[in-house]
């Protein structure tokens, strides 16, 4: 049971690899979600903006993770160009950008105003 459960954590932490390895959008959203981290600990975030920010990380890259995923199965089961086939790749690429739009939003409303702090006092 407990050599099971390993087994699925290494599959999953395998599916992360591999989503940094060939998406290159998770990559930039990676370095994005690391800047977002470093802004956050020299503006000493409170708790609860801390928790705003990881589930906005959250989101963002399990959107990225699902795309990848209804891509991929899209791509195995409709080799050839197919109308559906498109509009699901293209409702999995919206959920992406929904979820990174959501996520500026929450980075412009917790950073932008210390940032104005800092440069006007």
């Amino acid at each position: 049971m407990i050599k099971s459960r390993i087994k699925s954590f290494q599959y999953a932490f395998q599916g992360i690899a591999g989503l940094f390895r060939t998406e290159p959008n998770a990559r930039i959203h990676l370095v994005l979600a690391v800047l977002a981290f470093i802004l956050g600990c020299f503006f000493s975030l409170p708790a609860t903006d801390w928790c705003l920010l990881a589930l906005a990380m959250a989101m963002v890259f399990s959107a990225e993770a699902f795309n990848t995923a209804i891509e991929l199965l899209t791509d195995l089961v409709s080799p050839e160009y197919h109308e559906l086939a498109g509009k699901a790749k293209d409702v999995a690429a919206a959920a992406v950008l929904l979820s990174a739009m959501g996520a500026a939003a929450i980075g412009i409303i917790l950073f932008l105003p210390r940032f104005w702090t800092l440069l006007v006092g």
